[in-house]
């Protein structure tokens, strides 16, 4: 009886997601907002609370953060990061300066202490990389001169995250300087060899996992990632990150197959995942904290413009594609939504899950409308309040200047 309930429960959930993914793609839209308001309808204090198959979808959302880490790992080559690394770097820190410093202010004044800091710094610095790929695809942007600009600072943000999630772990899991130490300098190192190796040995590592049956791919790569994971995850380093590294080390054919097999795949797990964090959200609790998540989207969605503003002219790209480059890095998500994860999960702050919650709902609509509208905006401003040049006087004729003789 208790399979069957779990079978229809979960049936009932994957049946919800595609219709809802089916709705938000007939208006262009991102889905997340719509899966993270199926979370809340069916968790406690929602419309429909689950029972049944609550811990199945937990263990769904596991494999939907480490899906969504190592498809990002695989859209990178070792080199390629390597290269943004060494020409974009002032942008990475700009863009964390910028946007890490309000999450964690905020986080302070709410007096919630220096984890929560930490934590909600991250939610409001990375931005949503697949949330931005859409909506540059849907704008036809893809080949201009700024994206270029856009996807470096992504790059940066990610291989960020390999650093900054192993700090996250260590501190919701209560560990002392020491034990943080030494999780941070596993995470570094076991980063810095897979980079190391994939520069090096790349075509070696990926005609090991090669094959040309689809079928045994999939196994294999999934396999893989899943058993890094869950190493990861036992030595404290977290399993997103372990995902990330398996995504940087294969490469060519290899990496395009396994993208393509997976893909499906993760766009199931991730919308379980996001279905996941709306299920341990109290709907209750978001009213009290919408006016701080909405003044801290505001704020973030400036930095993030100006962000990319700055990247760009950096980079020699002109003023309109400027604004482009910043209103198209508004847009915040699955990675905010990782993050606030790992604190809900450990109990740090109850109020840090539907602030989160609440700010990416803001931010996954408002990024898609900046990043239409930020730059004919800028532009109607520009031009609206440009200083007005005088006009020349009118010079006399000549039968005016004989008469003034």
């Amino acid at each position: 009886m208790h399979s069957a309930v779990l079978l229809i429960e979960f049936g009932s959930i994957i049946l919800g997601l595609g219709l809802l993914g089916r709705f938000a793609g007939r208006f262009r839209l991102s889905p997340i907002p719509l899966y993270l308001l199926a979370g809340l309808a069916f968790g406690e204090g929602g419309l429909l609370p689950l029972g049944a198959s609550e811990e199945f979808v937990a263990t769904g959302a596991e494999i939907g953060v480490i899906l969504l880490l190592l498809m990002l790992g695989l859209e990178y080559t070792a080199s390629d990061l390597v290269s943004n690394l060494k020409t974009h770097y002032p942008s990475g820190l700009v863009d964390c300066a910028l946007n890490a410093l309000p999450g964690a202010a905020v986080a302070l004044l709410l007096g919630w202490g220096p984890v929560a800091a930490v934590v909600l710094a991250g939610v409001t610095w990375i931005s949503s990389s697949g949330v931005i790929a859409k909506v540059l695809g849907d704008l036809g942007r893809v080949g201009n001169r700024e994206t270029p600009v856009i996807l470096s600072v992504l790059v940066l943000e990610d291989l960020a995250m390999a650093v900054y999630l192993p700090i996250v772990t260590a501190l919701v899991a209560g560990v002392g300087l020491m034990a943080g130490s030494v999780t941070l300098a596993i995470a570094l190192g076991a980063a810095g060899l897979v980079l190391f190796l994939a520069v090096r040995y790349g075509r070696l590592i990926s005609r090991f996992v090669s094959s040309d049956d689809p079928e045994k791919l999939l196994l294999v790569v999934l396999g893989l990632t899943i058993l890094v994971a869950g190493v990861a995850q036992q030595l404290q380093v977290s399993a997103a990150v372990g995902a990330f590294l398996v995504g940087i080390a294969l490469s060519g054919e290899v990496a395009e197959g396994a993208h393509t097999l997976l893909s499906p795949l993760r766009d199931l797990f991730a919308a379980v995942f996001f279905v996941f964090f709306g299920l341990h959200t109290d709907p209750s609790s978001i009213p009290p904290v919408l006016l701080p998540a909405l003044g801290l989207a505001v704020l973030t969605a400036l930095t993030k413009i100006a962000t990319g503003y700055w990247a760009a002219r950096r980079a020699g790209i002109s003023v309109k594609g400027r604004w482009r480059a910043g209103g198209a890095l508004v847009a915040r998500g699955e990675f905010s939504i990782v993050i606030a994860g790992l604190a809900v999960s450990a109990g740090i702050e109850p109020s840090l899950g539907p602030l989160a919650t609440a700010y990416v709902l803001i931010l996954v609509v408002l990024g898609p409308l900046t990043a239409r509208y930020t730059e004919p905006v800028a532009t109607w401003w520009g031009r609206r309040h440009e200083p007005r040049r005088p006009e020349p006087a009118p010079q006399a004729t000549e039968a005016e200047a004989t008469v003034a003789d």
